[in-house]
């Protein structure tokens, strides 16, 4: 007998991946297609709408081509997406822009400037959830008012990503929790809209979609898409969620204790609480299980090792070379920190922090400078971790690391023993299409609960723990890195005059 199986998609901001997982959670196919970023100008980022649901059609067609007999085991239609990409339709479902700004576009910095001038944290953080930052919808839509308000005025519903490819698949519109948690519209008590913020960031509450359980069936497919994409119509959607909460829920980060660390161009790391951490340092996003993800972001993760490789080798060294050469250097690097600030902070007063290296001497060498990278990245990170397990109560008992980062077993290593607790691996990295196919499984009801089908679905590889002596040497070095960032703070300021000084004579 043929198992069922789950069509799982995944609309990122580089590719639609589109995948067939059976009832055991294994990948039977999956296909992928890349899609590009528009840049207009410096600080903007934008894609296509349209772009993504080509994409959707391509890879849903190679995968049903792949597996002959899927297009009749398929039991249910699973999407996540890219976070904030912020999409305007009409009342028929028609797009009002063709382009969309995604969650890396910066133009509604003054936006954010002027909100944070006119609003004391305390008194909005309990109705947000989040400090704010221009990658929220809120503050998207905000501007698209005020500077495409022919748009602005046809738009009958704001959604994200995976829910427009949704509304392409059943004409249904919804938005789970995640993306709406991550708006800087969702009160997090009530994870319905806040009035209170639409009329602080003056925006008509009418085009806020449904808030819905990821679990919710959304509708079926149309007979119309069916035709598009080779699927049987009347096939089951759910509503689906936002990628980065589906792809904690599949790397197994879905309870309290647990911590996600995701390392790839930045790194993100993510406690699992029952209930946000409302700090004007700290974002927090609604996972899938009910539970809250209070998470920091460090901009440079594999960054600073990319900036090394391009600044100090040239380019002409190889990631998995560089890597060896810290691995020749002791732990803690002969003394030498590195505070990896090279492109400043998300959140926070200082936004404007450097990097650094310090404790540097003449018989430091690459390779010391090297390890310093790695574990200036762990030592940044265990400071946001101290600082969320401090504000929730909980007790960090492992990490689960996922992301480019997560192939680097010395940085594993390193982390491990920085942060104090054991680290593993999931065996599938393809988080996102794991997390859509538990959900499915729950959906259709191969399990009684979104814990039973994690602990059944996803697998880890062995864990790392922390190194006993390399544990002792970090933890007399972790306040010497604490006291370096909070002293280096006084001179940002400093540093930014200096930049804008021109420079005066020949």
């Amino acid at each position: 007998m043929t198992s069922a199986l789950t069509l799982a998609i995944d609309v990122g901001t580089g590719s639609v991946r589109a995948a067939l997982v059976d009832s055991n959670g294994q990948i039977v196919t999956i296909a992928a297609r890349e899609h590009d970023q528009i840049v207009p100008r410096f600080g903007w980022a934008e894609q296509r709408p349209v772009d993504w649901w080509a994409g959707v059609v391509a890879t849903i067609r190679a995968a049903l081509a792949d597996v002959p007999d899927a297009r009749a085991r398929i039991s249910v239609v699973v999407a996540c997406g890219q976070m904030h990409g912020t999409v305007l339709v009409d009342g028929d479902g028609n797009l009002t822009r063709d382009r969309v700004p995604l969650w890396n576009d910066k133009r509604t910095i003054d936006l954010v400037r002027d909100f944070e001038r006119a609003n004391a944290p305390d008194t909005y953080l309990s109705q947000s959830g989040n400090p704010p930052t221009p990658a929220w919808p809120g503050f998207k839509l905000a501007w698209l008012r005020d500077n495409d308000p022919r748009a602005y005025a046809r738009t009958a519903f704001v959604i994200m990503p995976k829910d427009y490819i949704n509304l392409r698949l059943t004409g249904e519109i919804a938005m789970d929790e995640g993306d709406a948690s991550c708006s800087f519209l969702m009160n997090p008590t009530t994870r319905s809209w806040s009035p209170d913020m639409v009329e602080r960031l003056g925006l008509d509450a009418t085009k806020l979609p449904p808030i819905r359980n990821p679990l919710d069936v959304l509708g079926a497919v149309t007979q119309a898409t069916a035709l598009e994409t080779g699927l049987l119509a009347g096939t089951p959607v759910l509503v689906g969620g936002a990628d980065y909460p589906v792809a904690l829920l599949g790397s197994g980060t879905c309870r309290p204790g647990l911590v996600s660390d995701v390392t790839g161009t930045s790194c993100i790391l993510t406690l699992i609480a029952p209930a946000p951490l409302l700090d004007p340092d700290i974002s927090n996003v609604a996972t899938v299980e009910g539970n809250w993800g209070p998470f920091a972001l460090l901009e440079s993760g594999g960054d600073a090792m990319r900036w090394s490789r391009r600044a100090l080798h040239e380019g002409k060294e190889s990631y998995d070379q560089l890597v060896a050469r810290a691995a020749e250097a002791p732990v803690g690097s002969d003394g030498l920190f590195f505070l990896p600030f090279l492109t400043g902070e998300r959140l926070g007063a200082h936004r404007n922090a450097r990097a650094q290296f310090f404790g540097l001497g003449a018989a430091h060498t690459l390779s010391h400078i090297n390890r310093a990278i790695l574990e200036g990245v762990a030592f940044a990170g265990a400071r946001h971790l101290r600082i969320m397990e401090k504000a929730s109560g909980q007790t960090i008992e492992r990490v689960i690391a996922s992301g480019g980062g997560a192939k680097t077993e010395l940085w594993l290593r390193i982390k491990a023993s920085i942060y104090g607790v054991p680290i593993v691996v999931p065996e599938e990295q393809e988080c996102g299409i794991l997390g859509c196919a538990v959900l499915g499984a729950v959906a259709t009801d191969r399990f009684s609960s979104l814990e039973e089908a994690v602990a059944a679905i996803v697998r880890h590889a062995d864990e790392i723990k922390p190194d006993p002596a390399w544990q002792d040497k970090y933890r007399r070095m972790q306040p010497i890195f604490d006291t370096l960032y909070f002293n280096s703070q006084s001179l940002y300021a400093a540093l930014d005059a200096l930049a804008e000084t021109p420079l005066r004579g020949k």
